[in-house]
C-alpha cells in the first residue's frame, strides 16, 4: 500500500478500532464492537475491564499497565495473563517511559520479555510514547527502546497511548520505529490520527497497524 492507491477497505483491515476512555459503559464497548464490524476493521482495541466479550470476526485487543507504564512488570505480565484467558487475541503494554528517558534499556528489555511471559501466544504490542522519547531523547534513543522491545519479543512497537500531553503519532516517528525494527517487528501508529491524509502518511512512513478511535471518519477520506 503507498500514499497513492490506499483504498478503505484495506485501510480498515489494519485498523485497531479503539475504544480507551475511562468513562466508556459496557454499551459503549458493545456499541464499538458493532461499528467495528461495520466497518471491516482488524481488531476492536479495549480495556481489559471489558473482557469477556464478542467481538465477532474482529480481534479481540486490549491495553495492559495502562496509560502510565508505571506498574509492576509482574503486574503488567499478571494483567496480560489474566486479559488472554478471558479472550484477548491482543495485548498492548506501556513500558515505564521513565526508564527509556533515563537509558535505562536494559529495564525496558526486562518489563517486555516479563510481559512476554503473560500474554503467552497473544500478539504483544509495545507502547513506547515516541513524542515524549523524541523530546527527550531523541531518535537514536527512541529507535534503541524499539530494538529493545523486540529482543523482548515484542510483535509491534507503537508510538503512543494517545493520553499524553507531549502527543501521538508523528511522521517521523513512524519512520525512526519501522527503520530500528527492521521488519523484525510491525509498527502500530495511534494517538492523534483524524484524518485520511494522515493516516496515509503514517502508512507510507511505516506504519503497518493504526490504533483509531475516529475510525468511521478516517476511513470516509479514502476511496472505496
Amino acid at each position: 500500500m503507498t500514499e497513492t492507491n490506499l483504498r478503505r477497505a484495506e485501510v480498515a483491515a489494519i485498523v485497531d478500532h479503539t475504544l480507551l476512555k475511562p468513562e466508556a459503559t459496557r454499551a459503549d464497548a458493545e456499541a464499538a464492537v458493532a461499528q467495528a464490524s461495520r466497518l471491516g476493521t482488524y481488531a476492536v482495541c479495549l480495556s481489559p475491564s471489558f473482557l469477556p466479550i464478542d467481538t465477532g470476526d474482529q480481534k479481540t485487543c486490549v491495553v495492559v499497565g495502562f496509560p502510565s507504564g508505571k506498574h509492576h512488570s509482574l503486574v503488567k505480565a499478571a494483567e496480560a495473563r489474566l486479559a488472554v484467558d478471558s479472550g484477548a487475541d491482543e495485548v498492548d503494554m506501556v513500558i515505564d517511559v521513565g526508564a527509556a528517558v533515563d537509558g535505562r534499556y536494559e529495564e525496558i528489555f526486562a518489563d517486555v520479555i516479563t510481559v512476554r511471559e503473560g500474554a503467552a501466544d497473544a500478539v504483544l504490542k509495545v507502547i513506547v510514547e515516541s513524542a515524549v522519547l523524541l523530546e527527550t531523547i531523541g531518535a537514536e534513543g527512541l529507535a534503541e527502546v524499539c530494538r529493545q522491545a523486540v529482543a523482548g519479543g515484542a510483535d509491534f512497537v507503537k508510538t503512543s497511548t494517545g493520553f499524553h500531553p507531549a502527543g501521538g503519532a508523528s511522521v517521523e516517528a513512524v519512520r525512526v520505529m519501522s527503520e530500528a525494527v527492521g521488519g523484525k517487528a510491525g509498527v502500530k501508529a495511534s494517538g492523534g490520527i483524524r484524518d485520511a491524509q494522515f493516516a496515509a502518511e503514517l502508512i507510507g512512513a511505516g506504519a503497518t497497524r493504526l490504533g483509531l478511535s475516529g475510525t468511521e471518519a478516517v476511513l470516509a477520506g479514502f476511496p472505496e
